[in-house]
């Protein structure tokens, strides 16, 4: 009688075991879509926050020109900075960019025209985000997506009227821009953060 019980204890504890791998693959999924959305929600909340400061005290001291400046050479150490800290890639990317070296992905290219879509229907920019796990090469992938709204201070470089003088020092640093024409309100562009799983 003895032996049975242990037997069947043994069965029990064994069961537990061989169950236990599938409940900790299955949540997962969700928890780890759900820190790394609050990881990256912080990191670019630290990347934009950083970025902003500079900008605006470009303006301050130099002008719009000025701030053309931080946005070809020191942003780019910004996101990098921020990538390290953080273990995600942060990046900027737009359908319409500055920089082509900021050009979107594949992904990235669909989730812009969702927000365009979402936008048109009336959406508001400031709330929009996608946080998912994708397949890439065989491999896990964790993207998240941040809408950035283009706001009044944007305009004087990406907007529809953009004085000459800066104008031309946008195709001096930037010879192939196609970021300008924006209104207040149009998406600007994306923060886009990604992470091998």
């Amino acid at each position: 009688m003895a032996n049975s019980k242990s037997i069947a204890l043994a069965a029990v504890v064994t069961g537990l075991f061989l169950a236990s791998p599938v409940l900790a693959e299955e949540k997962p999924a969700e928890n780890t879509v759900g820190a790394l959305s609050k990881q990256s929600v912080a990191a670019i909340k630290g990347f934009a926050g950083e970025l902003k400061k500079h900008l605006q005290d470009a303006m301050k001291s130099g002008g719009p020109a000025n701030a053309l400046n931080v946005c070809k050479t020191v942003a780019p150490s910004i996101a990098e900075t921020h990538s390290k800290t953080s273990g995600l890639t942060i990046k900027r990317t737009a359908l319409k960019v500055r920089n082509p070296e900021n050009a979107p992905d594949d992904y990235e290219l669909k989730v812009l025209q969702q927000f365009v879509a979402d936008i048109a229907a009336g959406k508001d920019a400031k709330t929009m985000k996608k946080a998912e796990i994708v397949e890439v090469d065989g491999g896990k992938v964790f993207r998240f997506s941040k809408a950035i709204p283009t706001q009044k201070m944007c305009l004087r470089c990406h907007g529809e009227n953009i004085a000459p003088e800066l104008k031309a020092r946008i195709d001096e640093l930037y010879p192939e821009d196609k970021a300008t024409g924006f209104k207040e309100g149009d998406l600007r562009g994306i923060f886009s953060i990604s992470k091998k799983l």
